[in-house]
């Protein structure tokens, strides 16, 4: 009877989110930086998605071209030290691309909304405990964090992406605490209690809704700096090991020929400064979307 009685209490909150997607999309998009972003990150998306149509030969293959050669017509980017088609290779790493920065996004997201919701709803000492252990992880730089993490786990390209995601979580933890310290002192919250509603429930159903925009904006500013930090990780060798076509370990394989082949170090660069900056652009613009305080600039 409990549960009947508590769900009209706690639907309200769900039933406006769904009404109002479509005005915040038109928006959101309405906006020339997310309109700038958004494109990029479809171009990405597609490029992952269509990689084996849109690459016009196998990114493993050796010599199917000259040696280091410049950008031509056949080799649009040109090819590498092994004769390999530069352009294949960086269609390829968008998949580990977006591989990355969803998996250590969703690591951060997953263990960060826990604590953050859990330390929020129940005070305490529990909230004291939970986030001084935050203020420990938060105490150390997020690269150098990973950095330790990848270097207890053993280096590879999917200890990166939990290294990164285990780096990242503080962050969600402090936002979704903030809001959730709000968010549980308002009324439907209270009625789910007062009608009898679990913990769980009521976390899951009244208050997880209130506090999804911080959540999203701080994913999507996120996500750039999880592509960045693997792709460091894999510069000093601790992550994407050869022949993978993942951005940072190109920029690895192309250091020693940056004076004499230095499409080799620009392509993947270049790569990585759109993506990056693409995805900044999109979460800049969510912000100002979903932050009342911003929403009259």
């Amino acid at each position: 009877m409990s549960a009947a009685l508590t769900a009209p209490a706690l639907l309200p909150a769900r039933a406006k989110t769904r009404t109002g997607f479509r005005p915040f999309l038109a928006a959101l998009f309405s906006r020339r930086q997310a309109q700038l972003g958004g494109a990029v990150v479809l171009v990405l998306v597609l490029a992952a998605i269509f990689a084996p149509l849109i690459s016009p030969y196998d990114p493993f293959e050796l010599r199917v071209g000259p040696l280091k050669e410049p950008p031509t017509r056949a080799h649009p980017f040109g090819t590498d030290d092994l004769g390999r088609d530069l352009f294949s290779r960086i269609v390829y790493g968008s998949r580990i691309t977006l591989q990355i920065g969803t998996i250590s996004v969703a690591v951060a997201v997953g263990l960060g909304v826990l604590v953050g919701i859990v330390a929020g709803f129940y005070g305490g000492w529990v909230d004291a405990l939970l986030m001084r252990f935050t203020d420990v992880m938060l105490a150390f730089p997020g690269f150098l964090l990973a950095l330790a993490i990848v270097a207890i786990l053993g280096p590879g390209l999917n200890n990166v992406m939990i290294a990164v995601g285990l780096g990242s979580f503080p962050g969600f933890a402090r936002v979704v605490r903030g809001s959730v310290l709000t968010v549980r002192e308002m009324e439907y919250v209270t009625a789910g209690r007062v009608l009898g509603a679990t913990p769980p429930h009521i976390m899951r159903r009244a208050i997880l809704p209130n506090v999804l925009a911080p959540i999203i904006v701080l994913a999507s500013l996120e996500f750039p700096a999880a592509v960045l930090t693997a792709a460091a990780l894999s510069f000093i060798g601790l992550g994407a090991q050869p022949p993978s076509p993942e951005w940072g370990a190109l920029l690895v394989d192309a250091r020693t020929y940056i004076r004499t082949a230095p499409h080799l170090i620009n392509v993947p660069g270049a790569a990585i400064f759109v993506v990056v900056l693409a995805f900044n652009l999109l979460g800049n613009t969510l912000r100002d979307v979903l932050d009342p305080r911003l929403r009259h600039r």
